[in-house]
């Protein structure tokens, strides 16, 4: 049977470099290859159980969000599970619903299983990650801060609002309302922001505060939001939604009322997942969600890997797609 030792000697590298390669380390893409050929030429499998027992985790990784459902987090996870298989990684997948309290099962399971880590967007401004670090393993958040001093990765989420309604005004529109997520989700908060100072660059006569409606992130937020906004004295000529999810739920309900783009204006931040119109007729601003997954996920293998530099957050740009349509 093959050892460690001759895997490096066929290599050409150290032994400690294909203990390196196996157990996710950061190793350049060369010597990775040629550690992999020579495992594969050899037949070589490491001890999983043996390194397992020794570090008191497995290889094993938890990923923790809010909406399995919403394609944006779903995009966001294969960026998450395609590094980490890259690295002999398997990927638990965990759906909190946004709730804390079933978060917070899920980081327990993480812990009793030995996870190695955790990716987590956080439920809600309540998540609790004491537990979980208390065990000395690394924690990344994902597309939402947290009041720990942990790695995490998150949109330019006050530049996507910005966008999204700077691209409503250059086409004419004016009276443009915002639907966001819970305000107590900063994501929500921060993309609200964004809406309201570029609103009151391009449109300073204009109210800002009866345009403003905070609901959840799925489609029924966006319904019951666009609903209320529809009923008001003069309703706006445009909106802008806070995720894919509240676009859809917008757009529905605009539909039904026969206010079809562009005779009220759609921004929304986040691809589109399905729509009854076409996409062309809607501002979006695209977020890299699978670059987000990405992202997390090499970090917390740098983590899982010994890294002790200081904790670091990455801020991703969005990009803003401008609808064809044209205002009649």
């Amino acid at each position: 049977m093959a050892t460690i030792y001759d895997v490096a000697r066929l290599a050409q590298v150290s032994p400690a470099t294909v203990s390196r390669v196996f157990n996710g380390t950061s190793v350049s893409a060369e010597k990775v290859a040629a550690v992999r050929r020579a495992a594969e030429q050899l037949r070589f499998t490491p001890n999983r159980t043996a390194r397992n027992l020794r570090t008191q985790s497995s290889e094993v990784i938890g990923l923790v969000i809010p909406d399995i459902e919403n394609p944006y987090f779903t995009e966001m996870a294969r960026g998450v599970e395609d590094v980490a298989s890259g690295a002999g990684y398997s990927v638990v997948l965990c759906n909190s619903d946004s709730q804390p309290e079933k978060e917070a099962t899920y980081l327990q399971i993480a812990v009793s299983e030995h996870m190695s880590g955790v990716i987590i967007a956080p439920a809600s401004e309540r998540t609790r990650l004491d537990g979980i670090l208390d065990t000395g393993r690394p924690v990344v958040a994902v597309d939402r801060h947290t009041v720990y001093d942990i790695d995490g990765v998150v949109m330019a989420n006050r530049e996507a609002g910005a966008s999204a309604t700077e691209g409503l005004l250059e086409a004419g529109y004016r009276r443009i309302a915002y639907i966001g997520g819970p305000e107590g989700i900063d994501t929500a908060a921060e993309r609200a922001a964004g809406w309201r100072a570029a609103l009151a660059a391009g449109a300073p006569d204009i109210a800002s505060d009866e345009l403003l409606r905070f609901a959840n992130f799925r489609v029924d937020g966006g319904r019951a939001a666009m609903e209320e906004l529809l009923a008001l004295p003069e309703r706006p000529d445009a909106v802008v939604a806070g995720n894919n999810l509240i676009g859809v739920g917008a757009i529905q309900v605009l539909t039904e009322h026969g206010l079809t783009p562009p005779e009220v204006g759609v921004a929304v931040i986040g691809s589109l997942p399905f729509t009854t119109l076409s996409p062309t007729a809607v501002t979006v601003v695209r977020l890299p969600a699978r670059e987000m997954g990405v992202s997390a996920a090499r970090m917390l293998l740098e983590r899982i890997g010994g890294d002790s530099r200081p904790s670091r957050t990455v801020v991703l740009p969005s990009e803003v797609l401008p609808a064809s349509a044209v205002r009649s």
